[in-house]
């Protein structure tokens, strides 16, 4: 079983794509190799390959790092499930993640939704889905500094709010706000999430 990510940058077409691509381009090169693991392609879409229990991790990482520059945000659809064909990229390959992946993620503009996730089980995407929507309310609305807390946060989940104090030389206490304004229940319900799948 493996996760196929599949995204697309919101209102890319109002910065030049350095702006956000070499925000996005070292995350993801630090998740495996091009072209087989992740791509970048027509313009502002990629999609990824990993694990079903680092698929959700990834992708709000993603929407924070991409939320770090203001007014951008990232639609992504989640898709696990089997790899029945490897080609010579990500975007070449097939099975049923990749095309749960891709129809999740085609539907996403229409739901008014920038993050949804299928499994192949009904019940258990409805409980993920239904989830991922109280999360949304607060990641939708993160500002700059919110989603650079959030996504610090994600790249150092053992570090203490003092530890992230010291390293951005701001007060413990402005971090604890920071992450109370990025609405911390996001944490609760991704790990929960995480659990469930």
């Amino acid at each position: 079983m493996v996760a196929i990510i599949t995204g697309d940058i919101i209102n890319s077409d109002r910065y030049a794509a350095s702006e956000w691509m070499d925000i996005l381009k070292p995350y993801l090169a630090g998740q495996g190799k091009t072209p087989n693991d992740w791509e970048i392609y027509r313009g502002d879409e990629f999609q990824i390959r990993t694990t079903p229990e680092r698929a959700l991790s990834m992708a709000i990482q993603i929407k924070a790092l991409i939320k770090s520059i203001k007014n951008l945000d990232v639609r992504i659809g989640i898709g696990l499930g089997s790899e029945t064909f490897v080609g010579n990229s990500v975007s070449q390959s097939n099975g049923k993640a990749y095309q749960r992946s891709g129809r999740v993620f085609e539907t996403l503009k229409e739901q008014k939704l920038n993050l949804a996730i299928v499994t192949g089980h009904d019940d258990k995407d409805k409980t993920l889905n239904l989830m991922l929507k109280l999360a949304l309310n607060f990641m939708d609305d993160w500002s700059v500094v919110s989603a650079q807390m959030v996504s610090l946060t994600l790249t150092k989940p053992n570090a203490s709010q003092q530890e992230v104090a010291d390293q951005l030389k701001i007060r413990q206490s402005a971090v604890s706000q920071r992450l109370k304004r990025a609405g911390w229940i996001w944490y609760w319900i991704y790990w929960r999430i995480t659990v469930k799948i």
